[in-house]
């Protein structure tokens, strides 16, 4: 067993710089190395979390109701919504590509809103339980979000690629701008959202045994 402190760096009236990682004093203003304004944590980081992740779920609603892609094939136009445009792809048996798109834009989106909200009840609530898996669990949010682009990025394609005039035109429907936001907002919330709050609700002994700790 190792017998040095793990205490944090704010229990040693230490801060660390958000922006190039420099450790200086508590009492410091301003990072030496990048003059960034210095702050033991993020400002308002539950508040900025909870602001972002509320919009995102918002603006999810219209993104899978509202028709995330008009075409228009011979002077009739068809709606697409982004679990309609999966089930095409699944009906003409292009089942990777309908998998890709409803892993992307359907379950990360949905498993990062869920992800966030329960870190930031965790943290609300002041639970110990499970830091290191709710830490594991933000750094994945964080590192997946960004992929959640792949429907908007495809209808982007096809709308600058298929301009055929009136045989046939694709166009980007209401829902796709809903649908960037989502994932915009997603990303902001994961930003926002400062992972050391979970490590602050602990005792400062680290030789204690977490109650996820399975030795």
């Amino acid at each position: 067993m190792s017998n040095y402190s793990t205490g944090s760096a704010a229990s040693l009236g230490l801060q660390c710089c958000h922006h190039c990682g420099l450790l200086a004093p508590e009492t410091q203003g301003h990072c030496q190395r990048c003059h960034t304004r210095l702050a033991l944590r993020k400002p308002h980081s539950l508040q900025r979390t909870w602001a972002y992740l509320i919009t995102a779920i918002l603006l999810y609603i219209p993104a899978n109701l509202q028709p995330i892609m008009k075409t228009q094939l011979l002077g009739q136009e068809e709606l697409s919504t982004i679990v309609g445009g999966v089930l095409l792809l699944w009906d003409m048996g292009s089942y990777p590509i309908a998998l890709v798109i409803f892993i992307a834009s359907v379950v990360v989106p949905m498993g990062k809103m869920l992800a966030l909200m329960w870190l930031a009840l965790s943290v609300s609530g002041r639970h110990r339980r499970w830091p290191r898996q709710r830490t594991l669990t933000y750094r994945l949010t964080e590192l997946v979000g960004r992929w959640s682009m792949v429907d908007v990025f495809v209808v982007a394609i096809l709308v600058a690629l298929i301009q055929l005039g009136q045989l046939m035109s694709i166009y980007p429907g209401s829902a796709a701008l809903a649908f960037a936001g989502v994932v915009i907002f997603t990303m902001l919330a994961a930003h926002s959202f400062d992972p050391r709050l979970i490590w602050d609700k602990l005792p400062p002994d680290s030789s204690q045994e977490y109650p996820d700790d399975p030795t």
